[in-house]
């Protein structure tokens, strides 16, 4: 099967978040965005076609998720993407995994108490932790080469201190791309069962791995209180419809999750075209997904082509994982606020600037490739002339 990754599609005017309101963040509308994390591309034929056939049914009353149409589902995925056979009974549903990720924090800790996170990191990842009154403990990725390392020491430091509580780890790591290996996921799970730490992988990002690299489901290397939380809404471009999953190991802390979804928070019935969504990506759409996977892989490459001809010292590598292109451009040694501000002002082009996700990467972008490659051609030369007049 063929499928056009090419062609735009016109989101103006549909109340996109990346074109229609990227002044709420950059100040001015009319901007080219790389900015929030969904794709330019129309999601899989296949889910269209079902979407189309639910909404055709017409009656879209309150609906379930624990069937074995939807759990099957998920275990078919994991089993054929990942070699990893899934526990059916510890599946749970939320709205979000960033919905599910706090309800769980403030399950599994106290205002004050600590959770650990790597940085630079996704920025709904603090604002989460310290609007639940939460403390942030945050362990710097180290850079070597082409990637980014955890200190082991600096993280069994942390693990030890008593008010820590919870590991929030990023698998793959947005923003860095960072596929976590086999060795470093179970140095992870021995360090927090050692120190009694719970451990929740947020997973989203787990159909966008590339090259040799593989992405370890965290139920491979788990011990102890653990949470995995995940959606199709990255792979298969659909967050929109809202809805997410995970596995939730022990019975008790299911039974907790479940009592305040259900009781505190009110939410039993899912967005039944997001399950019918689900289902069908994860019977059906394999083979639309491996193409976007490659097309997506050649605009991270056409990044490093455009960007190291025009700044030969950059010598930026594509990240293994992840459509986002994580940009160190600290050896130009730029103002990243004049940067910043002759992007918008005069370039007309929003990329997300690196103090987003941490003091530490001031010199950093995060540009969305998720989008047509004339769309990136354009943003990546206005990118060029930014840096020049910056």
């Amino acid at each position: 099967m063929t499928f056009n990754f090419d062609t735009p599609v016109d989101r103006r005017g549909s109340w996109c978040t990346q074109w229609d309101f990227v002044a709420d963040r950059f100040g001015q509308p009319d901007l080219l965005p790389f900015t929030i994390s969904d794709m330019d591309f129309p999601t899989a034929p296949v889910v269209i076609e079902e979407l189309h056939r639910r909404v055709a049914h017409g009656v879209l009353g309150y609906s379930r998720w624990q069937h074995d149409d939807f759990i099957n589902a998920i275990a078919h995925w994991y089993q054929q993407r990942f070699a990893t056979s899934v526990d059916k009974h510890q599946v749970v549903y939320g709205p979000s995994v960033i919905y599910m990720v706090a309800q769980l924090i403030r399950l599994w800790s106290a205002p004050g108490e600590g959770v650990v996170i790597h940085t630079p990191a996704y920025d709904a990842f603090t604002k989460t932790i310290t609007g639940n009154q939460r403390q942030v403990m945050a362990l710097p990725l180290q850079k070597h080469g082409n990637d980014w390392l955890c200190d082991m020491q600096a993280l069994e430091q942390l693990l030890a201190q008593p008010h820590c509580k919870v590991l929030l780890l990023c698998s793959p790591h947005n923003p860095t791309g960072k596929v976590w290996t086999l060795s470093e996921l179970q140095q992870m799970a021995a360090l927090c069962e050692r120190h009694q730490v719970r451990v929740i992988s947020d997973e989203i990002h787990m159909d966008m791995v590339f090259g040799d690299r593989v992405h370890i489901p965290w139920i491979q290397v788990a011990r102890g209180h653990w949470a995995l939380f995940t959606s199709a809404s990255k792979s298969f471009n659909i967050p929109a419809l809202t809805g997410a999953y995970g596995f939730i190991a022990e019975e008790s802390d299911r039974q907790a999750w479940f009592q305040a979804l259900k009781n505190a928070d009110g939410l039993s019935s899912p967005a039944i075209l997001s399950v019918a969504a689900h289902i069908t990506a994860y019977q059906q759409g394999a083979p639309w997904l491996d193409a976007l996977r490659a097309y997506l892989q050649d605009n991270l490459h056409c990044v490093a082509d455009t960007l190291n001809a025009a700044f030969p010292q950059l010598q930026w590598q594509p990240p293994a994982a992840t459509y986002l292109a994580w940009l160190d451009l600290s050896p130009l040694n730029i103002d990243a606020v004049r940067l910043q501000t002759q992007l918008i002002e005069h370039e007309k082009v929003a990329i997300m600037p690196g103090g987003t996700y941490g003091p530490q990467s001031q010199q950093f972008l995060r540009l969305n490739c998720g989008c047509p490659r004339v769309k990136l051609e354009d943003g990546l030369q206005r990118l060029i002339n930014g840096i020049r007049c910056a």
